[in-house]
């Protein structure tokens, strides 16, 4: 089993909010997500749900995807989702049939209505069935959401 409590939790996320600046300057919603494997990143993506017209394309969704055609279920378990913002319902889903070990994001979907408005959405922690760590690098991944909205 993958020790994920030695992963560098704070580069990882880091990666995650550089993705989600890309998805803005390319026009596209503020979220970026990488897959961890042994503490290495294997798959990253930036939303593309404006530029692709694809509402399917949230990176956490679209990372569940190919790590369910690229990777078996032993490996999916060992590996940890990081993510700028904490999954919405749609992506839980997606990801809780992908079984990752571990989800970690850096700004709750309690906070995304501060910025976005709206109702805070259903919690990733009550769909999906590993550990949800977070809020991690809140501070820099708030940033992105007061840099878009």
């Amino acid at each position: 089993m993958a020790d994920f409590d030695s992963f560098d939790h704070e580069a990882h996320v880091a990666e995650a909010i550089d993705l989600a600046y890309e998805a803005i300057e390319r026009g596209d919603r503020p979220f970026g997500s990488v897959l961890v494997r042994d503490d290495e990143v294997i798959m990253r993506e930036s939303n593309r749900v404006v530029t692709e017209k694809d509402v399917r394309r949230h990176p956490e969704l679209h990372l569940a995807y190919r790590a369910i055609r690229e990777l078996s279920p032993a490996a999916r378990s060992e590996t940890v989702m990081y993510t700028s913002t904490e999954p919405c319902p749609m992506c839980s889903g997606g990801m809780r049939y992908a079984g990752f070990g571990r989800v970690v994001y850096s700004v709750g979907a309690d906070e995304v209505v501060e910025f976005a408005g709206g109702e805070p959405a259903t919690r990733a922690a009550e769909i999906l069935d590993c550990e949800v760590v977070g809020p991690v690098a809140n501070d820099a991944g708030r940033a992105v959401h007061e840099t878009f909205w």
